[in-house]
């Protein structure tokens, strides 16, 4: 190459690209619109603290990727054949996580403990030759030929380039809309929408331990619902003993995720309950998806003027707003202001929720308690389109090659496995 590789963005994706890439001496320059871990920690605690929000640096945006404030999880359901996440473990191990993450089955570093891995995965990317640029955010490309040329930084550094990985994440809506007046191929593709619950870890321990809970870590849950239609119900990104977090990225919008640290220590249990959306709900339009979450996380705002909305559970069945907690009491980052979900929430997943928590009660005894406290909105959980790239990885466009959570493929299998299947005639 005439040109060392760029990636865009330093999250997963993005850093052990350029591990691998420095590694094998190509001196990889990573391009972040967001600060590094340290500031960016400190500009996010301001925001839950103050409600100040940066744009380009926030729970989304930053080094690390939207993972470095979430729990930490390392499993995934993807068959392992060629032990690229054994490889994951190793450097992860390596860069300071705990050795416990090798064996065990449900492996997790936990936000805190992520911080200081970032930094040192980091270091060893520039001892071997990379090189990371801060608040760097890719503003346009140039193509040629369908093979890409160069790329601007922050809307005047022109960088010739002959490989580029776009590592953008699935929250950078605006260079979505670049890459769409730049013709690359992208389609819709399916993700969810929906709540976050809060129950106290106590229960949530009772139910999957019984008498030995005293004994045994935080226990999580996994849990899948067919409504009426066969619209699915799953809990998401589970957080034993966590926080939920104001994840928002966009001024006067409004999202949330869980997040925990490593010994997962808070009383209570929090996991997103979201409903599969699909393209066909928007005509199959590039950006329905897109405009949909927007359109949630503007009401989400709106109704808790700048807050996060929080409801119970029981008055979420009744359609009425709330007016004061239960036994569960609520564990926040950001500030939140009780109000009525079902005003931000359209029929379908208002519908789909009140189907699933009764069902899921019967799988875990006080799952469907009144006073379980609910949180909205969650629509993060996987992008809404997909980059389309070819069997090695690249775009048509020579040279691009999408990689993580933002190009789409990240969390494909996991959103598109429930629907019913008309050989089988099961769902599936």
């Amino acid at each position: 190459m005439k040109h060392r590789p760029v990636i865009i963005g330093s999250g997963p994706a993005g850093l052990f690209s350029a591990y691998m890439l420095a590694k094998y001496g190509y001196k990889p320059l990573i391009l972040e619109r967001g600060e590094k871990i340290e500031n960016r920690v400190k500009t996010v605690e301001k925001f839950w603290k103050e409600g100040t929000l940066n744009p380009e640096s926030n729970v989304q945006f930053g080094e690390g990727g939207a993972g470095t404030f979430s729990d930490g999880k390392l499993n995934t359901s993807v068959k392992d054949k060629e032990f690229r996440n054994k490889k994951v473990l190793e450097i992860f191990v390596e860069a300071g996580a705990p050795k416990e993450i090798l064996y065990l089955n449900k492996p997790h570093i936990g936000t805190d403990l992520l911080r200081t891995v970032i930094q040192n995965l980091r270091n060893k990317i520039i001892e071997m030759g990379g090189e990371i640029r801060y608040q760097a955010c890719l503003t346009d490309i140039e193509i040629k030929n369908s093979t890409i040329q160069s790329i601007t930084i922050n809307g005047k550094e022109k960088m010739e380039v002959d490989v580029v990985i776009l590592a953008i994440g699935h929250s950078a809506r605006d260079t979505f809309q670049m890459l769409y007046k730049k013709q690359i191929p992208m389609e819709p593709k399916p993700f969810a929408v929906g709540v976050r619950v809060q129950h106290t870890q106590e229960m949530i321990n009772f139910a999957q331990y019984g008498i030995f809970k005293e004994k045994l870590p935080p226990a999580s849950y996994k849990l899948t619902f067919h409504a009426k239609g066969g619209r699915g119900v799953y809990s998401f990104c589970m957080c034993p003993g966590g926080y939920v977090v104001n994840s928002s990225s966009e001024k006067e919008h409004l999202v949330i995720n869980g997040m925990s640290n490593f010994k997962r220590d808070t009383q209570n249990a929090n996991s997103a309950i979201v409903v599969i959306v699909k393209p066909e709900d928007f005509q199959n339009r590039l950006f329905g998806g897109l405009e949909f979450q927007q359109e949630l996380e503007k009401k989400a705002y709106a109704l808790g003027h700048g807050k996060i909305p929080v409801q119970l559970l029981g008055d979420f069945m009744q359609n009425q707003k709330s007016s004061e907690f239960g036994e569960v009491q609520p564990i926040f980052k950001g500030d939140y202001e009780l109000t009525n979900l079902q005003e931000i929430l359209p029929n379908f997943v208002v519908q789909a929720l009140q189907e699933a928590f009764p069902n899921f009660d019967k799988k875990i005894k006080g799952f469907a308690k009144k006073d379980s406290i609910l949180a909205g909105v969650e629509t993060r959980t996987s992008s809404p389109i997909r980059i389309v790239r070819q069997e090695n990885g690249e775009s048509k466009i020579k040279g691009l090659y999408p990689a993580g959570e933002g190009a789409g493929y990240a969390r494909r299998h996991y959103v598109c496995c429930y629907g019913w299947n008309k050989n089988s005639r099961k769902y599936c």
